[in-house]
């Protein structure tokens, strides 16, 4: 390992460790070296507050001076809450600035290293490139498409089932993936499911982590025939966010706004259009969406191509039963050439259970 990639990788634990405190806003590590000793660190804490960079040079002080800033992602070029990086790092006098990627936004990527080589800064670029962009999955398509990322995720048996024929789902899954699913709550900015979860299931839609946050919780209902008794109403825990089609309750929806509920109407005439969901979460800076739907909503956002990343919790349990409720329903395809292929894979062990992560690959002509 050089020095190059042994400081970047300091940078980069620094940065995760904020994952679901800085959105919209990305996940940036600094640390800054000057004669083999760190004398600055830093990382993004929250939109509106100093970034890495900043934070970093404060702590080197004087020390900053003739040193090495690594920074997980290209410092700021502009004028927003908080003045420009790069010219921060000018002013500290540091020689040399190794950047893991540069900003994904095209109107600006690249006007921070200008900015530093016109100040005679020796620049080098590219260093855990890979890492860094995958860190910020949810940052590099919002600041882009001002879409969120949408994270599909659903605890299963081995074959696929997420209940019994009898509708009885607790618990398919380990305690250890259940925590680990409020560690994923809390990293995203809504949680989306079908009003149909909130009518079997009356759940709080929660974080239940140790100075954890709630995120919204987003509801699709067509045609507002959530029970008002339902926590997700009535528990004042987290907002919730309700969509729904063209054929709604009016008098219904004058009911839940009173209660404080956000009721946003789509064009669908009977059914909510998921592209249309997550164009209006966008919209309203929603950068991230984890959804816990049931087989019908999986399905349809899949079928949009709405889905970025698909994790998938099994347990090591059989169910069976042709009417058994899976994670994916819908109509299908009908051809296994059409099946949608999941990228850049990985499984890893928790208790009992296993981990799948995966990223959908709609390259294919007709698929779904």
């Amino acid at each position: 390992m050089t020095n190059h990639e042994f400081y970047m990788e300091l940078a980069l634990k620094n940065a995760k460790a904020m994952k679901g405190q800085t959105d919209p806003n990305p996940l940036v590590g600094a640390v800054i070296v000057n004669d083999n000793r760190v004398v600055g660190i830093g990382a993004h804490l929250k939109a509106g507050e100093p970034h890495a960079e900043i934070h970093a040079i404060r702590m080197a002080g004087e020390a900053a001076k003739g040193g090495t800033i690594y920074v997980t992602l290209e410092p700021c070029s502009h004028y927003g809450r908080t003045g420009p990086c790069a010219v921060a790092i000018v002013e500290a006098g540091i020689e040399r600035v190794v950047i893991a990627t540069l900003d994904p936004n095209p109107v600006v990527s690249g006007n921070g290293v200008n900015i530093l080589k016109d100040a005679g800064i020796e620049v080098t670029i590219g260093v855990h490139q890979e890492e860094s962009q995958r860190m910020n999955e949810v940052f590099n398509k919002f600041i882009v498409e001002k879409k969120p990322f949408v994270t599909l995720k659903s605890g299963i048996t081995l074959d696929g089932k997420i209940a019994t024929y009898a509708s009885n789902s607790k618990w398919i899954t380990s305690e250890e993936s259940r925590n680990d699913v409020h560690h994923l709550r809390n990293e995203n900015m809504a949680i989306l499911v079908g009003v149909n979860t909130v009518i079997k299931d009356n759940p709080e839609l929660t974080a239940r982590i140790p100075n954890g946050r709630n995120p919204i919780r987003v509801i699709l209902d067509s045609t507002l025939k959530i029970p008002l008794e339902s926590k997700v109403i009535t528990d004042n825990l987290a907002e919730t966010w309700i969509f729904t089609s063209r054929n709604y309750d009016q008098e219904k929806e004058k009911t839940l706004k009173s209660l404080g509920i956000k009721v946003f109407a789509t064009n669908g005439l009977e059914k909510v259009d998921p592209e249309e969901v997550v164009q209006i979460l966008g919209e309203n800076l929603v950068s991230s969406v984890l959804i816990e739907g049931g087989g019908s909503i999986n399905a349809a956002f899949l079928e949009k191509k709405c889905i970025d990343k698909v994790i998938l919790y099994f347990a090591p349990k059989l169910i069976g039963g042709k009417d058994a409720p899976t994670f994916l329903e819908g109509a299908g395809i009908e051809k296994m050439a059409d099946a949608v292929d999941l990228i850049e894979t990985s499984i890893i062990k928790i208790g009992k259970d296993f981990k799948f992560i995966g990223y959908p690959s709609y390259s294919k002509e007709g698929i779904l």
